[in-house]
């Protein structure tokens, strides 16, 4: 039986709407709103969904960058979710995180080297800087002359490789990417994903990956969940989510993967939400998907669906309906 490295239970993190002369609150954009997940050691889960749905406020909130409203986040079994910053720098020895842009998350005015030391330095862990530093800018594919060099004179790729060498100087346990290839050329995206895998193996990490590309979630995650206005819809592994996924919205999503193959892209059926994400201020009644749903019925309107397992092992779908891409028919 695996053991869960991280588990956030019923995770909700709500932003306040202040108006008027006294910045009274009588809103909140709810960001994430009752997360229910759990990450195995040396497992991979992939967090997907559009812009604005909650997942980089998870991700945040997660390694303690943003408090939670409400909820808990456990990791190793400890709640963290009211450690304090003593506390937290102590569990930031074991989380680290993996940012998306590669340009604003480096100091253009520090090396490489210094940057990748940083941590090393931080947590006393420095035995020989120069060597422990060339050691890890070897481990994640960059040449160790480029110790001396600064941000700028490194490409997008090189950059974020200076940004995943950080992450592991300290040997975390867990870490946290937010959509860290996005920024990247598709041909670069591939030998990232790669470094992380042989990271993973090499280092027994475990990763949060976050993306809103399915097609990078495929090749890397072990577990794959869909988020959709701050809730989960969709959480499988990852065999059985491509295989058979069940939401609307997944369906949707993994439409929307090009075929390598011209042929069958074009001769496929593209689904086609209509509408606009509604706003997260104030999202729908019940199923918070309905209003975008070619399959929603009054009972989607008024009623919240679950997150529960539909047939397979370890396939949990927030649906009324969960359908077959195979014979679904729309409502009409």
């Amino acid at each position: 039986m695996t053991e869960s490295l991280l588990e956030i239970r019923d995770l909700h993190v709500h932003f306040p709407i202040n108006n008027g002369l006294f910045k009274k609150s009588n809103a909140s954009v709810k960001a994430v709103n009752g997360i229910d997940i759990s990450v195995d050691k040396s497992e991979t889960i992939g967090i997907v969904g559009e812009s604005g749905c909650g997942k980089s406020t998870l991700a945040r909130t997660i390694i303690g960058l943003q408090k939670p409203t409400s909820g808990d986040i456990l990791f190793e079994g400890e709640s963290i979710t009211h450690y304090n910053s003593k506390q937290m720098r102590r569990l930031r020895e074991d989380v680290q995180m993996v940012f998306q842009d590669p340009f604003t998350s480096l100091n253009p005015r520090m090396k490489a080297g210094d940057i990748i030391a940083a941590p090393l330095r931080a947590y006393k862990r420095i035995t020989n800087e120069e060597q422990q530093v060339k050691e890890l800018m070897e481990l994640v594919g960059l040449k160790p002359d480029d110790y001396h060099k600064l941000p700028h004179e490194f490409s997008g790729g090189q950059r974020q490789r200076i940004g995943i060498a950080r992450a592991i100087a300290l040997k975390p346990k867990l870490i946290i990417c937010d959509e860290p290839v996005s920024a990247l050329d598709v041909s670069i995206q591939a030998q990232v994903i790669n470094l992380f895998e042989d990271l993973q193996k090499e280092l027994n990490l475990t990763y949060v990956f976050i993306a809103h590309d399915l097609s990078v979630i495929k090749h890397i995650a072990d577990k794959v969940a869909v988020m959709y206005l701050g809730k989960m819809m969709e959480v499988s592994d990852g065999e059985s989510f491509y295989r058979n996924a069940q939401h609307p919205y997944t369906n949707a999503l993994l439409s929307a993967i090009p075929l390598p193959d011209p042929k069958k892209e074009q001769s496929r059926n593209q689904i086609v939400l209509r509408g606009e994400l509604p706003s997260p201020a104030n999202p729908p009644t019940g199923c918070v998907f309905h209003t975008r749903c070619p399959f929603a019925t009054e009972h989607c309107k008024a009623n919240i669906p679950a997150l529960e397992s539909k047939g397979e092992d370890n396939h949990q779908v927030a649906c009324f309906y969960p359908i077959n891409k195979k014979d679904a028919t729309p409502v009409q």
